[in-house]
């Protein structure tokens, strides 16, 4: 059988798509903008991050922001992001519902705009078209 090279490793990635999935865990120690240039870094490569546990309202307004600012027509067309909660009832406080906290227990999918179009969402699933560079 042979063996696998860099180079065939390498041709391999350029013709796929790359999925980053990282744990609640993970992001769990990260201050907000670290979680944010994780995502945005992931992004800019190309990939497709999917978040565990998702984002706080904050936090999503900042990467929408930040990406805004990033921007540019020859290099970065912006970012794709969806959502949804987990079962809202188990997932929060009666105090959180009382206040109309949002619970940042929640999948998300982000991805480069020119690359992610969603094609259907609702409260259990997301269906997106991902296409090559």
């Amino acid at each position: 059988m042979p063996e696998a090279t860099p180079s065939d490793s390498t041709t391999e990635s350029q013709n796929g798509v790359q999925i980053d999935l990282i744990s609640g865990s993970r992001m769990e120690g990260l201050r907000s903008m670290e979680k944010i240039r994780l995502i945005l870094d992931g992004v800019r490569d190309g990939n497709i991050v999917i978040l565990e546990e998702g984002l706080s309202p904050d936090e999503e307004s900042k990467l929408i922001e930040v990406t805004m600012t990033e921007i540019s027509p020859d290099e970065f067309s912006g970012i794709e992001i969806e959502s949804y909660p987990h079962e809202e009832a188990a997932d929060q406080s009666f105090l959180d519902r009382l206040m109309g906290r949002e619970s940042t227990k929640k999948l998300t999918v982000i991805g480069p705009a020119n690359q992610i179009e969603t094609l259907h969402k609702d409260d259990q699933l997301i269906s997106a078209l991902v296409s090559r560079k």
